[in-house]
């Protein structure tokens, strides 16, 4: 991992942090969205290539609707399932689902933990606004290696249950992959695709951008 790489994590945690600590959702939304297109401007990881930065004014969003922000338990009665996903080398990516969560009338989503050194929480997400108003292979909602963490809605760690999890669908958010062929990433899989419309969260441009291509 280069220091470059290295700077952009430390930079995505810090925002969920603030973010976390922000007294009512919708506040933290408008710092993410703001942090998020500072990275994406300015960062030398950004995932955009140089022709899709020189054109890039900000990421498009749906607003905020506090309906699609849920605080649920990780249900851990699933089958073992372990995930292999190749990455740009010949390394791969292991994930082993570990519950699910849900969502209310929208359905249910696999939860997934990285099966490598030191874990981490994963949770991407592929609804039926996918291929039109979003990325075609979905997008994320928590990828916590990555800092992107949402934390337990609660504020006292010593009475959070360590199950519970925010799940805010207003924060997700398309991979990488989505900007540029130089990233591959972790697609979602049939537990965690809704059949239900979630028109929140960043949006797909209208006319894509610079690099497009058909979903995985």
């Amino acid at each position: 991992m280069s220091m470059s790489v290295l700077a952009w994590r430390r930079a995505v945690a810090d925002l969920y942090r603030r973010v976390r600590d922000c007294e009512r959702p919708e506040q933290g939304f408008d710092l993410w969205r703001e942090g998020r297109d500072r990275l994406f401007t300015e960062h030398p990881e950004s995932p955009l290539e140089p022709p899709a930065r020189a054109t890039f004014t900000g990421l498009p969003y749906a607003p905020y609707d506090s309906a699609y922000r849920f605080v649920v338990r990780i249900d851990p009665d699933v089958e073992a399932v372990r995930l292999q996903v190749p990455t740009q080398g010949d390394e791969v990516v292991m994930l082993d689902r570990i519950g699910r969560v849900e969502l209310g009338a929208l359905g249910n989503l696999d939860v997934w933990w990285l099966a490598q050194y030191g874990g981490g929480l994963f949770l991407p997400m592929r609804d039926a606004t996918a291929g039109q108003g979003t990325y075609g292979a979905g997008r994320y909602v928590l990828d916590t290696v990555k800092g992107a963490d949402l934390g337990a809605g609660g504020r006292d760690p010593e009475t959070v249950d360590s199950a519970t999890i925010v799940v805010d669908l207003n924060f997700a958010y398309h991979p990488s992959c989505a900007y540029s062929p130089r990233w591959v990433c972790p697609l979602a899989q049939e537990g965690n695709r809704l059949d239900a419309a979630v028109g929140v969260g960043e949006q797909y441009p209208h006319d894509g951008w610079p690099y497009d291509r058909p979903a995985v």
